[in-house]
């Protein structure tokens, strides 16, 4: 071994001392070649060496080769345990996947097995970690996950490098007492087919960027197929539509709407990224089967609600996009032969093909439903097998029912007789052709005791004094003779409800409950309206002029009240998210961020070409923003007026303007010259790890408390996290910003390896600068539940501090999966706090503020006193 060697080979001649090594006509080893696949994706792989000792060989793809370590003992799970691991010579990348018996009188005689296979993602750039000796990454094994790190010794043997391989502390660890990983799964995995490299596309399909978002096939129900067309039949699944997206080898687990569950399903992510596949569009259904086999709804919203998704099974049925090919206007047959391949090769204990019931025309789709209703079944999905993959509701698939079932958007309920504390019904509606809600009957079965307690629990906090129906009282008069009165609520939540048929006055009856929807947007509820099939041939050539064009352009969520331009500008690079998509997060964002944003001067982040481009702050001059208000200019003297933004209208006018971020005043406009909060920004300089801003969060809250000061959490969207501290309005400016920097002070003297009291990224190198300089008179700080003008889209949220520990980062919520998060109610820690005093901790700070500070009487502004 060479005294000194470079970070990452780079040509043929980094395997030169594997190939010295051996005989190829004597082992069945791999001969050497450096071979570089495309994209970031990296495999990892730990062989088990039954050589003259047992040992394990960890290795990881970089420039075309893999980096290799001998570990004796093998990798542990628990972080205490630091093992040996001595530098060998790199291997080719086709060793990855070699299992076999190395004979006798070759170097490193004896059997070698696949023990663990997957992907491995650097923390930092490994070229650098190796020449330092200090190398962090992420494994995505089917064994080994979460952070490890590899940190180099001082060498005792000139031939060989030392390095000690130990897992990191995150929730992948196992402390001592567990039960071995070694032991427990001591069995080659490629068993399950998850080394095979992916099948090669066999279909004529042009090369093509990978589309950043792509809308999914939806199907039209029908009574029945129409007479021409060759079909392929699908169980209809009982789950959530899902499509994953895997770019570099990562996936991303995406709803219909959109929206990012891949911090839900972490097990089913991880099986996907352990595919080796680079890049792809996967579409499918996520289920969990009850105890009859079938799958089971109720079930699979459990398993969500109880954090247990390790059940959920993914059954995929195309393939619109695979490896650098767009595959969507290849026929459907053509792509799912590619997908069973793909799933042959690599399907897991969760990941499954669809198979096809069969193929043919409508006596076949006939005796297939019969077939599929009898055993419980929710019905049937028909496919044109020659038709392209169309990013719309279409008439190549057909979807045929059981029975009749469908969504409905609650608009109010009533409580049982009984039980105050249970619904007794709830009262339905669907949205028209023009998007006004109407009065579609009620549903009072389906539900236990428990989950009418659980929905009732829901409703109540979207109760509002009025139907919500258009027509208002009139359209459920009849409630108002109901021995139960009834509650009205805001419509947003989503049910699902069977029933036996529609009235001429368009309402159900015989309904029972299903389950809530969570995944779907109660604004995109409509009635379902079945075609017949003479209509589904008549809807086939309309159908097929406009596919293409529904392929390419997403058309945006109805309901939005404002005339978007540009809508379709992608802002965000790296996510490919639009000015359509912020503004439909600000839509249906906004009964939670302006009540943050009412009452007080605003500052604007705009970014007219996206998150890359130029960005203007703005906290004067509102107009050509449609709804946003000037403030009176007495309010702030010597200063042009401040703005206010307290409507949705207003939200959706500055999302117009291109704005990103909201900023806000620490202080209401009614009492402007005394804020009734403070904010502590926690702003990491470099070098500083994710771990160590979530221990200085509990550091400074742990101060507060001391000083007798309870504060609420939230991320800053960016890189830190922001403790506010709501406060009696009694202070001027300049003395709550003294305040928070002696407290600041104190912290960084007391922690001075942790906390820096000056601004300035050369001042905080490896430590935190917490932001006291948010306090001061005309200062903002980002408003809860703004998303921030940075890569990602990320979201301030507001958190409990129980949440914590398990917060991954500071943008851990971005535009696409925040909404998700809040379900059907804002969560509000900072409601539990009262405004506090701040005597005490002047008193504890030795700060002589107190004296100073002149009480103003009640409601009292600048602006009432001049």
């Amino acid at each position: 071994m060479p005294k000194s060697r470079s970070p990452a080979t780079q040509t043929a001649t980094a395997l030169q001392h594997y190939r010295s090594k051996r005989d190829f006509e004597r082992t069945p080893e791999p001969e050497a070649a450096v071979r570089k696949r495309p994209g970031n994706a990296r495999l990892f792989v730990v062989q088990k060496h039954e050589a003259r000792r047992l040992h394990y060989d960890f290795r990881l793809e970089l420039d075309g080769v893999l980096l290799s370590w001998a570990v004796p003992k093998g990798p542990s799970l628990d972080p205490k345990d630091k093992r040996m691991a001595v530098r060998t010579e790199d291997h080719p990348l086709a060793y990855a996947d070699f299992e076999g018996t190395i004979p006798a009188g070759n170097y490193g005689a004896g059997t070698v097995i696949v023990w663990d296979h997957g992907r491995w993602m650097p923390l930092e750039d490994p070229h650098e970690g190796l020449r330092r000796g200090k190398l962090a990454f992420e494994l995505q094994g089917h064994k080994l996950q979460g952070r490890w790190e590899l940190v180099r010794m001082r060498k005792s043997d000139e031939r060989q490098e030392a390095w000690l391989l130990f897992k990191q502390r995150d929730a992948a660890a196992r402390a001592r007492g567990t039960q071995d990983v070694l032991d427990a799964l001591p069995d080659s995995v490629l068993g399950d087919g998850a080394s095979t490299p992916p099948p090669a596309p066999v279909v004529a399909a042009p090369a093509a960027p990978m589309p950043r978002q792509l809308a999914p096939q939806l199907a039209t129900l029908a009574t029945a197929l129409p007479e021409s067309g060759q079909w392929g039949f699908e169980q209809k699944f009982d789950g959530y539509r899902l499509l994953a997206r895997i770019e570099d080898g990562a996936p991303r687990l995406l709803t219909r709407n959109g929206h990012d569950w891949t911090d839900r399903m972490t097990a089913l992510a991880d099986e996907l990224a352990a595919c080796r596949i680079d890049s792809a569009w996967l579409d499918g259904e996520i289920v969990v089967a009850g105890a009859d086999g079938t799958a089971d709804f109720n079930a699979l919203q459990n398993a969500f609600d109880r954090r247990r998704t390790q059940d959920i099974h993914y059954h995929l049925f195309d393939l619109p996009y695979f490896e650098g090919h767009d595959l969507r206007d290849v026929p459907l047959q053509a792509r799912r032969d590619l997908l069973r391949q793909l799933l042959q090769a690599h399907g897991g204990a969760h990941l499954h093909f669809s198979e096809a019931l069969g193929m043919g025309g409508r006596a076949a789709a006939r005796l297939l439903l019969q077939k599929a209703c009898a055993e419980g079944h929710e019905g049937l999905i028909a496919k044109r097998v020659d038709a392209p993959y169309c990013g719309a509701r279409d008439t190549s698939w057909l979807k045929l029912k059981c029975q009749r079932r469908q969504e409905f958007v609650v608009g109010g309920y009533t409580v049982r007789s009984d039980d105050a504390q249970a619904v007794g019904s709830l009262i339905l509606g669907v949205h028209d052709a023009q998007g006004s809600l109407q009065h579609a009957g009620s549903v009072g079965t389906g539900w236990n005791r428990a989950a009418a307690r659980e929905l009732l629990q829901q409703l109540r906090k979207l109760d509002c004094p009025a139907p919500p129906f258009e027509g208002g009282p009139r359209a459920a008069g009849r409630w108002s003779k109901a021995a139960q009165s009834p509650h009205w609520v805001r419509p947003r939540l989503v049910v699902e409800v069977a029933f036996a048929e529609w009235t001429p006055a368009g309402h159900i009856r015989h309904a029972s409950f299903v389950a809530v929807r969570g995944d779907k947007a109660a604004r995109t509820i409509t009635r379902e309206r079945p075609l017949a099939p003479a209509e589904v041939s008549a809807a086939e050539p309309a159908a097929r002029s406009s596919r293409k064009k529904a392929r390419d352009t997403q058309a945006p969520a109805p309901g939005l009240r404002v005339r978007l331009t540009h809508a379709e500008r992608v802002i965000d690079a790296s996510s490919g998210l639009t000015k359509a998509d912020l503004a439909h997060f600000y839509d249906s964002i906004a009964e939670f961020l302006l009540p943050h944003l009412k009452a007080r001067p605003v500052a604007l982040v705009r970014g007219p070409k996206g998150v890359e481009g130029p960005l203007f702050f703005q906290k004067h001059g509102g107009a050509g923003i449609a709804g946003i208000r000037e403030l009176d200019a007495d309010l702030w003297p010597g200063h042009e007026p401040l703005l206010e933004l307290a409507t949705h209208q207003a939200l959706l006018g500055a999302a117009q303007m291109n704005v990103i971020e909201f900023h806000t005043w620490n202080a209401t406009t009614r009492r402007l010259e005394h804020p009734d909060r403070m904010v502590f920004d926690l702003d990491p300089g470099e070098g500083v790890t994710w771990p160590a801003i979530r221990e200085a969060a509990v550091l400074t809250r742990t101060l507060l408390q001391e000083l007798g000061l309870q504060s609420w959490l939230k991320t800053s969207g960016g890189k830190g996290l922001h403790l506010v501290v709501p406060i009696v309005a009694r202070w001027s400016h300049d003395i709550v910003k003294g305040l928070s920097q002696a407290a600041v002070q104190h912290l960084a003297r007391t922690i001075p390896s942790r906390f820096v009291a000056k601004s300035g990224p050369t001042n905080r190198v490896g430590r935190i600068f917490v932001d006291y300089l948010r306090n001061g008179e005309g200062a903002t700080t980002v408003a809860a539940f703004s998303a921030r003008a940075r890569p990602g889209l990320g979201v301030s949220m507001p958190l409990d501090w129980d949440e914590l520990p398990d917060l991954k980062s500071a943008s851990q919520w971005t535009i696409a999966n925040a909404r998700d998060r809040l379900g059907s109610h804002p969560l509000q820690p900072w409601l539990a706090l009262r405004p506090q005093t701040l005597g005490p901790a002047m008193k504890a700070l030795g700060h002589n503020a107190e004296q100073s500070a002149a009480p103003v009487a009640q409601g009292k502004t600048r602006a009432g006193r001049r």
